[in-house]
């Protein structure tokens, strides 16, 4: 989108900017079905005046608001050029992101169109990319660094986006494997009072990870590679004694690692592997009294080269817009009760939870 003019009136302390959609780009497109797009950017700007005329659309209103209007459509035309279409959410979070950049609250260069047009995996029909820019930067964390943890709350794709990142690796022959595991901690819960043989028991606590391989690898080709060791998929007690060269691994639910784990878990790193740990420091499901590894080791690897913390937060969860209210509504009021998810931090439990 072109901006073709502008236009300042003094006494008025008001801008005017208008810009053409160029002929290849239907309106729908800009606009939204039923102008959808069109009124999350209405909303977002509430004291700017949005008309559209045929591939015309002008905006005027305060001299900031119109220039941040100008950037949105201008990146969502960069975004519609690549061939992706834009959604409600993803203008939400290019004008959250444009705004941050413009407050000065933004710690980085990059543009909503560069956050939202990075590719990751493409399977099935469908890309998985990067939704945030926190998102942008763990994915890119994980292309340049030996070992990256993923540490934030449900929701923000941390799990999701480290099993594209494997996928991605395997495909273009980087690693020779995937290992994906996970402690058998959950919520309480213990596994010699849950029913079933070994397999039976541990599989519940592994099925998220089969899920988010059946999302991006063809499902009828997921037995044969497990079959034939080039997907793994295991508690973490089997990490033990092994070192694990031309590897993928990641590590889910770290937060339940105790300190001897996940020392253990590091250690198992060889040659040509790379590893991504990810949790919740906020959901712990240890017992009463056990100390998270996730949570210590962020103290004890803290500036180590190679190593990488990425922070996510409730403003990069990518489910149900109300999930990343209920992270803040708990955030708050465990700030202002010295509580953790809503009970005494001495009693060292959490509610169950997923990803």
């Amino acid at each position: 989108m072109t901006q073709t003019s502008t236009a300042h009136t003094p006494s008025q302390e008001q801008a005017r900017a208008q810009f053409t959609v160029p002929a290849q780009h239907p309106m729908v497109t800009v606009l939204g079905s039923g102008d959808s797009l069109l009124r999350v950017i209405e909303r977002a700007f509430p004291g700017a005046d949005i008309h559209v005329r045929g591939n015309e659309i002008s905006a005027a209103g305060d001299p900031s608001d119109v220039a941040l209007i100008s950037r949105v459509f201008d990146e969502m035309m960069l975004v519609l050029r690549t061939g992706q279409p834009m959604t409600e959410d993803a203008v939400e979070r290019s004008i959250a992101m444009l705004k941050a950049s413009e407050n000065g609250t933004s710690d980085g260069p990059e543009t909503p169109a560069q956050v939202l047009t990075q590719n990751i995996l493409s399977s099935r029909g469908r890309t998985i990319r990067p939704k945030t820019l926190n998102q942008k930067r763990y994915v890119d964390a994980i292309d340049k660094h030996t070992i990256v943890f993923g540490i934030g709350p449900a929701g923000t794709g941390k799990t999701y986006l480290a099993m594209a990142k494997a996928v991605q690796a395997l495909q273009s022959k980087q690693v020779n494997r995937i290992i994906l595991t996970r402690p058998a901690v959950e919520a309480g819960e213990r596994l010699g009072f849950l029913p079933g043989t070994l397999y039976e028991k541990i599989d519940p606590y592994l099925r998220p990870l089969y899920d988010a391989l059946h999302d991006m690898l063809d499902p009828d080709s997921i037995p044969r590679l497990m079959a034939a060791g080039t997907i793994e998929v295991a508690p973490l007690a089997y990490m033990r004694g092994r070192t694990l060269n031309d590897a993928f691994i990641i590590l889910d639910e770290a937060q339940n690692t105790s300190p001897e784990q996940m020392k253990m878990f590091l250690t198992r790193l060889g040659f040509d592997s790379k590893i991504v740990i990810t949790g919740d420091v906020t959901q712990v499901d240890l017992p009463n009294g056990t100390r998270s590894g996730l949570r210590q080791v962020q103290e004890i690897l803290d500036g180590v080269e190679d190593v990488h913390f990425s922070r996510l937060s409730s403003q990069d969860v990518v489910r149900h817009k109300l999930v990343g209210r209920i992270v803040d509504a708990y955030e708050k009021y465990d700030d202002s009760h010295g509580t953790q998810n809503g009970m005494q931090k001495s009693r060292g439990k959490s509610g169950h939870k997923g990803k």
